[in-house]
């Protein structure tokens, strides 16, 4: 039911399971030395599909939290962030990895990133699923990255049109008759 709203279907369900098994590869090396102090925070709402998938692919004792920003109204993202659910524990000395749907303008990402810091992060890494760089209003990238999209409106696999469409089970673009 939920496919007729699509123009069509960008990111298969396997495509992301198959890329998160390399991103969670790629993590546990990274991490391999960290044992104990990584926490992976997933940013609600649109990233709990993807985290939950990525985080099966990771072959190290993690942490998660999660935290709730606000940027966007409708399609558009406002540029203000505002913090709706902050992280459960101090972070004063661990290893961030920042767990994102998209990053589109950049802005949530940066101001996310150094409010880590400032709270007393060792590091903050960013993983996000979709990347979307001709949208970027600001200096910032993932460090990982499932897939770079172009500039379409992209549901599913968390991903929302005013909270709808998040579980679809792959990514794809919502028709413009819809929005």
């Amino acid at each position: 039911m939920l496919e007729k709203d699509l123009k069509k279907v960008l990111v298969s369900q396997e495509q992301i399971i198959e890329r998160c098994t390399e991103i969670g590869a790629q993590l546990t090396e990274e991490y391999r030395e960290s044992v104990g102090n990584v926490l992976f925070v997933g940013i609600l709402k649109g990233s709990v599909p993807f985290m939950a998938e990525l985080i099966k692919h990771i072959d190290l004792p993690i942490e998660i939290d999660f935290m709730c920003v606000s940027s966007y109204r409708g399609t558009k993202s406002v540029g203000d962030i505002k913090i709706i659910k902050d992280l459960d524990r101090s972070i004063i000395g661990m290893d961030i990895v920042l767990v994102e749907d998209i990053v589109d303008t950049g802005i949530t990402i940066k101001r996310l990133k150094k409010m880590l810091f400032d709270k007393g992060a060792k590091s903050v890494k960013v993983v996000a699923l979709l990347d979307k760089p001709s949208r970027r209003q600001v200096e910032v990238e993932a460090d990982y990255t499932g897939f770079k999209v172009e500039n379409e409106f992209v549901v599913g696999y968390g991903l929302d049109y005013n909270q709808l469409y998040r579980n679809l089970p792959y990514i794809g673009v919502l028709k413009d008759e819809l929005y």
